[in-house]
């Protein structure tokens, strides 16, 4: 997986738990540092990959594992396959004290959080972000502000942060995807992601560009 303080970190899949405790990545966000957070993500995705790439998509051949770089190589037609990465934006719109958040079907009862969605092919990031306000909320934005990045390895995202301006509509719900969907005065939030997420990162960069204490 590379190295980390000067020693060489590896992944290792295993049959069973044996005499180890094991615990899931996801619920343990809060509990784990955002370096060590990160190298076991990248563990995750790698582990998944080459688990899932044993065989070749064109040709149905076995792969190999290349001796230059981080793929595998069909035995047959020689077809590279690399770790699988999904673009994702998530996004903060704002119009003046107020943000929008929604609350996905997943979420527990009361939680909301800022609004997310994968880059489709042929878009750019900032196209897919205008897109996916509109499809989700039903409301215009622009001035489209990039903050920040965060690798998501559940399963394989990358989640590339903004802040958008409100422009114009009403709320319009993606009812098969999104819960509920609000204007909340910045002053007075509903319950919102941890810390450790991008999603509060956006929130309570806004709430610090406003004044509010956070």
């Amino acid at each position: 997986m590379g190295t980390l303080g000067g020693k060489e970190c590896f992944a290792v899949e295993v049959e069973g738990p044996g005499t180890a405790s094991f615990s899931n990545l996801r619920m343990n966000i809060q509990n784990i540092d955002r370096t060590l957070f990160n190298l076991a993500g990248r563990a995750l995705q790698v582990c998944d990959w080459y688990r899932t790439h044993q065989f070749c998509g064109r040709c149905g051949q076995a792969t190999k594992e290349s001796e230059r770089d981080r793929s595998t190589i069909c035995s047959g037609c020689k077809l590279n396959f690399y770790p699988r990465l999904s673009p994702s934006i998530i996004v903060l719109v704002h119009k003046g004290d107020e943000v929008l958040l929604g609350r996905n079907h997943m979420f527990p009862e009361g939680l909301f959080s800022t609004l997310a969605g994968f880059v489709e092919p042929g878009e750019s990031i900032e196209e897919t972000v205008i897109r996916e306000v509109k499809e989700e909320v039903g409301v215009n934005v622009g001035n489209l502000n990039y903050r920040g990045s965060q690798p998501w390895p559940f399963p394989n995202s990358l989640m590339l942060g903004f802040h958008a301006e409100y422009q114009s509509g009403d709320i319009v719900l993606q009812e098969d995807e999104i819960a509920e969907a609000d204007w909340f005065p910045c002053t007075d939030l509903p319950m919102i992601p941890g810390k450790f997420a991008i999603s509060r990162w956006l929130i309570d960069e806004y709430l610090s560009q406003r004044g509010i204490p956070v």
